[in-house]
């Protein structure tokens, strides 16, 4: 039965509703070409490129003066989606569709969005802290480049998917597969060659966006979910601007549960359409692992009766 649910996520994943991947994805894409065709119009013309960084570039990273901060707060949350070069995009979203592709392929799609931000987040903060409070950094502030990119954002994912299932395994063909924490540890490793010569508070952000997603994941298994209001905040957005999909989902939900009293006869009394809703939500939600024994039992017998 896990086998079968795990395939069936995986056809789905590119084209199912609230793919938190995609949506990632899609946002740095956007600001990286918004950005760079902006760029593109002060170099025809004729502007100094100095004045594209200082005038537009600036208002989205993260400024190692607190000062300059506090003058614009919210790049805390923008830099994590600008990259200043085509190698760099590149290089965040591929690492952040390995690791987050097989984090919601294991919890569904409710913690991707979550820890990405929570760990850009964090590591913007310790960014700020390192550069200020360290007076070998604190003295040259002025020479010290703004953070940018999703490096602290994509270290939160590739911790917590590691930490969920460290021997969860890549490429079967390769000697039965590669565990998953031999992916981390190379990841780790080309990141921090890449920062060579860079400020310390890089380091510290990268690390500390790593540590968010580690902690994440203990206090998910001890049932503190940090980022259930988010989800909550987000499903609000997705009904106040899409009513009409939160009418869809329901004339649905109501027209299988009709067909299953339909054929109520046929099928073993003990199973209830309610019941198979309640379980495959938490599959979306939580994961398949999630489950009990016992949802796992009545979710192999729906499969056979073909209430699935």
């Amino acid at each position: 039965m896990f086998e079968k649910t795990t395939k069936s996520s995986r056809v789905i994943l590119l084209g199912q509703d609230n793919n938190a991947l995609v949506y990632l994805v899609a946002i740095n894409l956007l600001m990286f070409v918004m950005l760079t065709f902006i760029k593109i119009i002060y170099y025809l013309s004729e502007i100094p490129i100095e004045f594209f960084y200082k005038q537009v570039f600036d208002w989205f990273t993260l400024p190692a003066n607190a000062e300059t901060f506090l003058t614009k707060p919210w790049v805390i949350f923008t830099y994590m989606f600008t990259h200043p070069t085509i190698w760099g995009v590149i290089s965040s979203l591929l690492w952040l569709w390995a690791f987050g592709y097989i984090l919601q392929d294991l919890t569904g799609n409710n913690k991707l969005i979550p820890i990405y931000l929570y760990g850009g987040f964090v590591g913007g903060l310790v960014f700020m802290l390192t550069v200020n409070l360290f007076p070998v950094l604190a003295n040259h502030l002025n020479t010290i480049e703004p953070l940018t990119g999703a490096g602290a954002a994509v270290m939160a994912v590739a911790v917590a998917t590691t930490t969920l299932a460290p021997d969860y395994r890549i490429f079967p063909l390769i000697n039965g597969g590669i565990p998953l924490w031999v992916l981390l540890v190379i990841f780790v490793a080309i990141d921090f060659a890449s920062m060579a010569g860079a400020s310390a508070g890089i380091a510290a952000s990268h690390l500390s966006g790593g540590a968010m997603g580690f902690f994440y994941i203990r206090q998910i298994r001890r049932g503190n979910d940090w980022g259930a209001w988010m989800n909550r905040f987000i499903d609000w957005l997705n009904n106040l601007f899409s009513p009409d999909k939160k009418q869809a989902a329901r004339d649905t939900k109501d027209s299988l549960f009709s067909a299953s009293l339909g054929d109520k006869k046929k099928k073993n009394s003990d199973i209830t359409q309610q019941k198979i809703d309640a379980i495959l939500d938490k599959i979306n939600q939580q994961g398949y692992q999630f489950l009990s024994d016992e949802e796992k039992s009545f979710l192999k017998r729906a499969s056979k009766e073909d209430l699935l």
